[in-house]
């Protein structure tokens, strides 16, 4: 494959449409690199990798992120469902993944979480193309502590009449087993996001003690790849 030919199937600056209608399950993946030169080059085998194999049934897309603190890069794959993505598991990806590696040595990877999207709050229209990714993950002690944490985040996301500047998005992810989420917010504007993180009456309230704070990220699009409709 050439280089023009691969980079016509590379569009860097774009982030995935979460809520599209066809998927099934989304695929989270953190990697640990260390430096902003390993996120960069992590990012660009992953990609290249998945440019030189056939696609399997089933895959929609894959969206590289780039932790804004220089030491993760974040993979958000979307599929159509769990099957395909495992029988891709068992054949194609290890030796993807040995190549990577050899690329950049020593990637830490803290494992996959299965999600399934159950909620949105975004606006109207979107005035921008986003630019920054917030990722907030949670952990609960049950279901229903995890389903009110849903409820909450949404609420928080709820605009009403008066939009928060440049945020668009928020998408509220549960894994198959119900207690662990994740909250992708889209922004548009990156200082209006340091803005917001600034002032301290957006400072979230204390998580109830039934959830677990994971950490809070921001993240910003390297490059994605999507299978054409």
């Amino acid at each position: 494959m050439t280089a023009s030919s691969r980079h016509n199937r590379h569009d860097r600056r774009s982030l995935p449409e979460v809520r599209r209608a066809d998927v099934g399950t989304i695929l989270v993946s953190p990697w640990i690199v260390g430096t902003p030169e390993r996120q960069r080059a992590a990012a660009e085998a992953t990609l290249g990798e998945w440019e030189g194999v056939p696609w399997p049934d089933g895959f929609l897309t894959l969206s590289c992120l780039l932790s804004v603190d220089g030491g993760r890069v974040l993979n958000y794959a979307q599929w159509t469902n769990d099957e395909d993505h495992r029988a891709f598991v068992r054949t194609t990806r290890p030796g993807m993944v040995r190549n990577i590696d050899e690329v950049v040595p020593g990637i830490e990877r803290p494992g996959l979480i299965r999600y399934r999207l159950v909620g949105s709050a975004a606006r109207s229209e979107l005035p921008g193309e986003p630019v920054l990714v917030e990722v907030e993950e949670i952990e609960a002690d049950d279901a229903p502590a995890a389903r009110r944490w849903v409820e909450r985040a949404l609420a928080a996301a709820d605009d009403g009449r008066a939009p928060v500047p440049g945020r668009v998005a928020t998408h509220v992810h549960l894994d198959l087993g119900g207690t662990r989420g994740l909250a992708y917010t889209e922004w548009v504007d990156e200082r209006a996001y340091e803005a917001f993180r600034a002032v301290p009456a957006s400072t979230p309230a204390p998580a109830p003690s039934d959830v677990r704070p994971l950490g809070t990220r921001a993240y910003r699009p390297y490059g994605s790849l999507r299978r054409p409709v």
